[in-house]
């Protein structure tokens, strides 16, 4: 039995709040279960220098936890002088996993930045911040679109995240905190509404787990994956 008394296959309570900040081009606050991100999509008309002149955009992330996100209170990263090994990893991901859908060189040479705030943790938070972003990035480029800055076709597809892992011996799908701190092993799958992967990150915390434990993660990844990308449509149609 889980902690959360979830079937092997359910995702946590998923929702998506459109629109959250008034002064964002795109935003989405979205909560997975009691994991709450919220997503912001900035235009700038700029690019990092090694850009310029290439005739194509860029999207980038950035991702932080506000202090009390967690159980005791975090450092705020910026007192430290510079983001953890962890924030660096998570937002390069939220980066690439955004890309992967994205024609950059019809979006013309701008930058759309995206920004990931964890209000609350309880596992779950990059993949939250991913499926998240992506309706915020949605609305960014539909913006963008009314003013006819871009055409059609700058966002190609989906893209949504969700984690699997084994906990107590069995594939269980989208786990909370008190699951991923007990985890025999546990993974992150990144893919599009296509089905298309971007990413897979894995680990066996434990023992090592077999191809067969594999399979049925990613089988389960998809289907969470299929329903995320289901709420999605729904949130911006």
């Amino acid at each position: 039995m889980r902690p959360s008394k979830r079937k092997p296959d359910e995702l946590r309570r998923v929702s998506f709040e459109r629109g959250f900040s008034m002064h964002a081009e795109g935003s989405c606050l979205i909560k997975f279960g009691n994991t709450h991100v919220l997503c912001t999509a900035s235009l700038e008309e700029r690019l990092p220098p090694w850009l310029k002149g290439q005739g194509r955009g860029w999207v980038t992330a950035e991702y932080g936890m506000l202090p009390r996100a967690t159980n005791s209170r975090t450092r705020r990263e910026v007192t430290a002088g510079h983001p953890s090994g962890r924030t660096q990893e998570i937002q390069r991901l939220i980066g690439r996993a955004l890309r992967a859908v994205v024609d950059l060189p019809k979006l013309g040479e701008r930058q759309i930045s995206i920004d990931c705030d964890v209000i609350q943790a309880d596992g779950g938070t990059r993949t939250a911040a991913i499926t998240g972003s992506w309706i915020a990035l949605h609305d960014c480029i539909k913006w963008m679109e009314t003013r006819s800055m871009v055409k059609e076709g700058v966002l190609r597809d989906q893209v949504a995240a969700v984690s699997a892992g084994i906990y107590a011996g069995s594939p269980v799908l989208d786990l909370d905190y008190a699951e991923d701190s007990e985890a025999d092993a546990d993974a992150n799958f990144v893919m599009t509404g296509n089905g298309g992967i971007v990413e897979v990150q894995g680990t066996a915390e434990k023992e090592p787990f077999s191809q067969e434990k594999f399979d049925e993660l990613m089988g389960l990844a998809r289907k969470g994956i299929k329903e995320l990308v289901s709420l999605q449509k729904l949130t911006v149609a």
